[in-house]
């Protein structure tokens, strides 16, 4: 099973790579400060990072993280909607110019794009109703866990369910599978802390908590590869924010909590 999960992230590369539309410039900066806008890919249905309000605008933490790094280069903004799965397509494509939201940074990933130094930090859980005892991996034998396909809980959970014995159930987006907790559909979901609160708040009656943490991550922006002088900007642009207290202020006004500590550097002299 294991080996099978390995070939299915291949292939997933596969598919990403292949949505590539030719040889990176390395010159989509001047690209992009020459059309006086940044195209963004942003989930909005992934809250607190990203959502609408009651007028149906854009919020949330990644929200305001590329709502602050348009305003700093002095551009325009325009999001482009996106899920877990049509992240990366949508940079490789073309589509979008980075992604802001919620992409934590891992190895596979890493072979298809680069990643800015991490901006914000997420913790992976196994989340589950109130009906349901469970405290680690071994413990999921003969229950289902539903995932958001194409997400780092999908690649963790579906490699580990065979040894272990579960099975793992996938949705096609983060908005279905918080749907799925809150109507009873599914009792245990692997994904971040946040979408278990959403799941509690949209029917509290669940009692939606977290069960088991699978990994804390950090997150970063993506960016197509060979596009070096993009990355340092965003890098610079990253670290500053750090730096001022900017990033930690949007994580904390929707998370309710500082960022980790090794996420906020000291000042350099």
């Amino acid at each position: 099973m294991r080996k099978r999960a390995l070939l299915g992230g291949l292939a997933a590369i596969a598919c990403w790579v292949a949505a590539a539309t030719g040889p990176a410039r390395a010159n989509q900066l001047d690209d992009i400060m020459k059309a006086g806008k940044l195209r963004v890919a942003t989930d909005v249905a992934i809250p607190p990072a990203g959502m609408v309000d009651s007028q149906m605008r854009p919020i949330g933490s990644d929200v305001e993280t590329a709502q602050l790094l348009a305003k700093d280069w002095g551009l325009q903004l325009e999001f482009v909607p996106t899920t877990g799965p049509t992240r990366i397509p949508n940079v490789l494509s073309g589509k979008a110019d980075i992604i802001i939201s919620t992409l934590s940074v891992t190895p596979e990933r890493a072979k298809v794009i680069d990643f800015s130094r991490a901006y914000t930090a997420l913790q992976s859980v196994v989340g589950g109703a109130k009906d349901v005892s469970v405290n680690s991996i071994e413990g999921l034998k003969g229950m289902t866990v539903a995932v958001t396909r194409g997400t780092t809980q999908d690649t963790k959970l579906s490699g580990l369910a065979a040894a272990n014995g579960f099975r793992v159930q996938r949705y096609d987006d983060d908005a279905t599978l918080v749907t799925a907790g809150a109507t009873g559909q599914a009792k245990l979901i692997g994904t971040s802390v946040a979408l278990i609160d959403a799941v509690a708040q949209k029917n509290p009656s669940t009692g939606f908590s977290p069960k088991l943490v699978l990994d804390n991550f950090d997150i970063a922006i993506g960016v197509k590869k060979g596009e070096p002088r993009l990355l340092a900007k965003l890098n610079e642009w990253v670290l500053t924010n750090l730096h001022n207290g900017k990033l930690n202020e949007a994580y904390k006004k929707y998370y309710k909590a500082d960022l980790p500590a090794s996420m906020r550097p000291p000042d350099v002299h």
